[in-house]
């Protein structure tokens, strides 16, 4: 089985900003990141940027868990409540898969487990092995 966990490693940008692959499987993934100054706005709560870069790794680590290259084509995000602290958790969750296309959906979620974001992710999955 391909090991998603180690391609995700190769993510330099949602390494540098402190998210960790929990766990993957075929079409699903969790992922953490605990919020500090770094992921604040000018607001002092969690900027957009920060939690929709947490939901794509977890979109990223589903959609490529087959160990097929899979890029994303089309992705929204709707941000539900703000957060200044603590550890948010990403779960995507695979809706269809096809040859060519798969659709998934992550719930971000604050430490009390209350929603947080809603990302839906549409992935163009290519021939090529990872």
């Amino acid at each position: 089985m391909f090991d998603i966990k180690n391609f995700i490693q190769k993510d330099k940008f949602a390494q540098s900003a402190g998210i960790t692959l929990i766990e993957a499987s075929q079409g699903t993934a969790k992922a953490e990141m605990t919020l500090d100054e770094k992921h604040m706005n000018g607001l002092g709560v969690a900027h957009g940027g920060a939690v929709f870069t947490l939901a794509d790794l977890a979109f990223a680590a589903a959609a490529n868990s087959y160990g097929t290259a899979a890029m994303a084509i089309n992705i929204s995000i709707s941000y539900i409540k703000a957060v200044k602290s603590g550890t948010l958790t990403a779960i995507a969750e695979e809706e269809s898969k096809n040859h060519k296309l798969s659709n998934y959906t992550v719930r971000v979620y604050d430490e009390s487990h209350e929603p947080v974001a809603l990302f839906k992710g549409l992935a163009y999955r290519k021939k090529d092995k990872i």
